[in-house]
């Protein structure tokens, strides 16, 4: 098992490296559209959706919201800010109020549960403001550039992003093993721990550190950086519990079987759909 989940993971890694810095902007689009799709098949089986005609509807609609944002706001026009102004930051807006909602039902779960766990039509729309505001997320900072700095600067920035959240999760994992006493939301996901978060945050700080050094940013700037980097962590933490929530309610222990030992595709970004929405979210306010 261990062997296929480092395979997988190799294989995952690469096809995240050729996606963000060789694909045009319209062929990562068309990535994320792809996995929009995937991710909502999965999500409809956390709706209580058994029936494959429903789950396919749910997965569709998921994929069709996308394509008309993208028909709105072509990607190839995401380069300019006066498309970012109105529709794409409300989505990002929608989709980190949507993670504060979601840090208070994870904090008083089960209870919170009675609200949302026989209402299939509340659970769709928050696989819609987890999956949306991500795909946008992906879409507008891989968009971001400076001319002094070449054309892939919007790709490290992203990578940089993805290695912060992956970083978080590495350092949660060793440091929750070495030191982990006390457990962080042991009703919704018990092998967490408060000492595996703090481990996760110091590793992602210096990654965001690095980061902000090989992307020539301010030492100015650095600060606001790092914070935006944190929140975005913390955010990350609680996408990966929110998805662990929802399991939970539906009784099942991953979200699918796409990718051998790891489960399905929202396993995977659980908590990047947290975080991207954030951290983009900030970088818009950041530069502005």
């Amino acid at each position: 098992m261990l062997k296929q989940r480092i395979v997988t993971a190799l294989g995952l890694l690469l096809v995240a490296l050729g996606a963000l810095f060789f694909l045009s902007a319209n062929g990562l689009a068309l990535a994320m559209a792809l996995v929009v799709w995937i991710a909502g098949w999965e999500w409809s089986r956390l709706c209580g959706l058994v029936t494959k005609p429903s789950r396919f509807v749910l997965a569709t609609a998921l994929f069709s919201c996308f394509g008309g944002l993208l028909w709105l706001i072509p990607p190839t026009s995401l380069e300019t800010l006066t498309a970012l102004t109105s529709l794409l930051i409300w989505v990002l807006g929608l989709g980190c109020a949507w993670w504060v909602l979601a840090v208070i039902l994870v904090f008083t779960f089960p209870a919170s549960a009675a609200v949302w766990q026989n209402s299939s039509i509340l659970k769709v729309f928050a696989g819609l403001l987890t999956l949306l505001p991500f795909a946008v997320g992906v879409l507008l900072l891989r968009s971001a550039h400076a001319s002094s700095l070449g054309i892939y600067y919007g790709a490290e920035l992203l990578l940089t992003v993805l290695a912060m959240v992956w970083a978080a999760d590495s350092g949660a994992y060793f440091a929750g093993k070495r030191f982990g006493k006390r457990k962080l939301m042991p009703k919704v996901s018990p092998g967490k721990t408060i000492e595996g978060l703090l481990g996760g945050l110091c590793a992602a700080s210096i990654v965001a550190l690095v980061g902000a050094w090989l992307l020539n940013i301010e030492p100015a700037d650095w600060g606001f950086f790092v914070l935006a980097s944190v929140l975005s962590v913390l955010a990350s933490v609680f996408g990966d519990l929110t998805e662990s929530m929802f399991k939970r309610q539906a009784g099942v222990k991953d979200s699918g079987r796409i990718l051998p030992g790891h489960g399905g595709i929202l396993d995977r970004i659980d908590s990047l759909t947290a975080a991207l929405p954030v951290f983009a979210l900030c970088y818009w306010l950041w530069i502005v």
